[in-house]
């Protein structure tokens, strides 16, 4: 392609918006030139606006260090400056709802890592490998904020990567019943173990809101659209436990799952390791060559041998065996803040792109 469409980061100094930041050094497609954050970052450099506070493992990019921050509340400045945004900023729901909003409405598309809109009936949530159709509610969001190229797009919450992309390469089995427990790391709260020592040899058996959201949040996944918005499926019946454990990054579930088709386990097995979808099809530039794969040992996934397969967007599986008390269970394992936050987020990006709803201003 020719020039690389320019991309604004809203809430751009957290944990999120500086794991976009380093996602996105060369990228062939997009480059960030606007980091936006709250009013106390704004007007000075990202590097002195970040100081001590720069949480991944890979260098502050040279490239963005000398941008000044921006007042993510000055919409039409930033919007002004960019093709498209993507949106990690920390506000209130309603907050969030609203800026999204606003920067829609200046034509600019908003790809949102945030969970404001994953309820908004005609907002497209979009794991790309299994709901790329639900794009198409693009459409009618458009018509609702009387714009021709703006709209907001969303990823779902990290946690649910780690086993619904199993539950939609098993569609045709009719799962109906799943039981899942997360174990989410620390990262999945913003935090590090420098920012939170209570959690250093400890578990919290509570996270708020994450339940419920793990729950339905895969019911929408694999809903339809109808009458111009995304209405959720009925099946399978979801009931969740989420705990937080003294894991950097990685989230883990532990899944029981009841079929109304019996399959083999050999069958499962084989539809995991074949399964894959648009972005697989288009090579899109984040997409992982094999988006789920199976782990045979008895000891796996672990999450420090796993957590980056596929550089941090590939989903593993393993453990996989017939239960007394469901059909099966089995044990998966995602990258929160990569596949499950603002990697999924750059995929959905490049998804958009590829299908013409990102384009240069």
């Amino acid at each position: 392609m020719g020039e690389k469409l320019r991309v604004g980061i809203l809430g751009g100094t957290g944990m999120v918006g500086q794991r976009f930041i380093s996602l996105l050094e060369n990228h062939p497609w997009f480059e960030v030139k606007v980091i936006a954050a709250s009013p106390r970052s704004a007007g000075k450099t990202y590097k002195d606006a970040v100081g001590d506070r720069w949480k991944m493992s890979t260098p502050m990019p040279e490239a963005v260090k000398d941008i000044i921050v921006e007042n993510v509340n000055d919409v039409e400045k930033v919007a002004s400056a960019v093709d498209f945004v993507f949106s990690a900023v920390d506000m209130t729901k309603d907050e969030i709802r609203a800026i999204e909003e606003e920067y829609a409405k200046t034509e600019t598309p908003v790809v949102s890592n945030n969970s404001a809109h994953r309820w908004t009936p005609d907002v497209p949530m979009i794991v790309p490998e299994i709901n790329p159709e639900h794009i198409a509610v693009i459409d009618d969001q458009r018509k609702r904020l009387g714009t021709k190229r703006g709209f907001i797009a969303v990823k779902p919450n990290c946690s649910i990567q780690s086993y619904t992309p199993a539950l939609a390469a098993w569609q045709e089995f009719e799962p109906y019943e799943v039981v899942a427990t997360t174990y989410q790391a620390i990262s999945g709260a913003g935090k590090t173990f420098k920012d939170w020592p209570e959690m250093i040899e400890n578990v919290i058996p509570y996270i708020g809101g994450e339940e419920e959201k793990s729950e339905q949040e895969p019911l929408r996944i694999f809903g339809k659209i109808e009458n111009g918005q995304i209405v959720k499926a009925s099946l399978p019946v979801i009931t969740c436990q989420c705990i937080r454990i003294p894991v950097l990054n990685g989230h883990t579930a532990a899944v029981f799952v009841k079929f109304k088709k019996k399959p083999t386990k050999e069958q499962l097995i084989e539809k995991l390791v074949n399964y894959s979808g648009e972005p697989q099809k288009l090579s899109l530039p984040s997409a992982p060559k094999q988006f789920i794969r199976y782990m045979e040992e008895d000891n796996r996934p672990q999450v420090v041998l796993d957590v980056d397969y596929e550089n941090g967007m590939g989903i593993s599986i393993g453990r996989l065996r017939e239960d007394t008390v469901y059909d099966y269970k089995f044990v998966g394992l995602s990258h929160n803040t990569v596949r499950g936050a603002a990697g999924g987020a750059v995929l959905c990006a490049e998804l958009l792109k590829a299908k013409g709803y990102i384009t240069a201003k």
